[in-house]
């Protein structure tokens, strides 16, 4: 028979997401909510401890008179049992962490309770990509580019405008639109590769360089700049190089002064958990939550019946066209 603890450990396991802040390590971010998971299991209410029958001896007689003793069973209680004697129940919980976040970038990162770990490593094999929003400032290049590094050289930026800035921003797209096609491995001629890119599930074939699926300017405020970034197996590292690099094909520099995570597979800044959410309750609740809406889009998603038909010519042929065409723009745009 499951303990009450047992039972609240199942209901906790599953996928869920928190919201980490800048300055912070995963690794103390994870520590702190293991610790909470375990401090809302061992809390609920144990059950009633077993009883046993003991003889127990117990004196008769008179005051006068020598006492005599004789045993009487009794039920009692079976302390070794007692939380107090063989302590907490659950000792260690695995809190799994999915695409990690240095400690200079904040923002969404999953988590994986039990279960939630071998969910996790099949969320990630879904080649789900990922949306950051990047804070930079024109004039400045830094030895690890981001602004808290050693400053390296200082330019000018007076003659970037946002529509400069777009116009590599497009540049850079393009590049990475090709690298996606190269990557996935699929005849980009075949209705297969129509058919994927109609449903945006065209994506490298296993692990690959990093590749941006999406960019663009959301603010422009010389120095200061902010994008917007869709992208497939990044590191934070190689975003904040991605604004020095960035800056150079404007001639100036950039350094990176901010990364924050808005995204991660199915998971948004909605769904985060703020610091003082991190505890049994709340992540259970946001467990139960994700659980919901998979179900839901389960069933959205299912396919009805009906007569199944080979791709026609006129189709195979109307995607041939479209690559021709994605290619031709993306030359165009290199």
């Amino acid at each position: 028979m499951a303990t009450p603890c047992i039972r609240m450990f199942r209901r906790l396991e599953g996928l869920f997401c928190v919201y980490k802040p800048p300055a912070v390590h995963w690794k103390l971010v994870r520590d702190t909510i293991e610790t909470n998971l375990l401090k809302g299991i061992n809390a609920t209410q144990s059950q009633e401890l077993p009883q046993m029958v003991r003889f127990l001896a117990e004196p008769v007689g008179g005051n006068e008179g020598p006492s005599e003793l004789t045993l009487s069973a009794a039920s009692v209680p079976v302390l070794a049992n007692h939380p107090l004697v063989s302590g907490p129940e659950f000792q260690n919980i695995q809190v799994g962490v999915g695409h990690r976040l240095d400690a200079f970038s904040s923002g969404v990162l999953v988590l994986g309770v039990g279960n939630g770990n071998k969910a996790l490593n099949d969320l990630y094999k879904t080649r789900v990509t990922r949306d950051y929003t990047l804070e930079g400032e024109f004039g400045i290049a830094t030895h690890d580019f981001s602004h808290t590094g050693r400053v390296v050289e200082r330019s000018t930026y007076g003659h970037i405008t946002r529509d400069k800035l777009e116009r590599v921003l497009a540049m850079l797209q393009g590049a990475n639109q090709k690298a996606l096609l190269m990557y996935s491995n699929i005849d980009m001629r075949s209705q297969e590769a129509y058919e994927l890119a109609v449903q945006g599930l065209l994506g490298p074939d296993g692990k690959s360089a990093p590749i941006l699926t999406g960019l663009r300017c959301i603010r422009f405020q010389p120095p200061h700049f902010t994008l917007e970034v869709q992208c497939l197996n990044e590191t934070q590292k190689y975003l904040c190089k991605l604004l020095h690099e960035i800056g150079l094909e404007l001639r100036s520099t950039a350094a990176c002064t901010g990364v924050r995570r808005t995204r991660d597979g199915p998971f948004t800044l909605r769904d985060a958990l703020t610091r003082h959410q991190w505890t049994a309750a709340d992540v259970m609740r946001a467990i139960q939550q994700y659980h919901t809406s998979k179900k839901h889009n389960k069933g959205s998603h299912t396919p009805t019946k009906g007569p199944t038909t080979e791709p026609n010519v006129e189709v195979k042929k109307e995607a041939s066209q479209h690559n021709e065409i994605e290619e031709t723009v993306v030359g165009a745009m290199q």
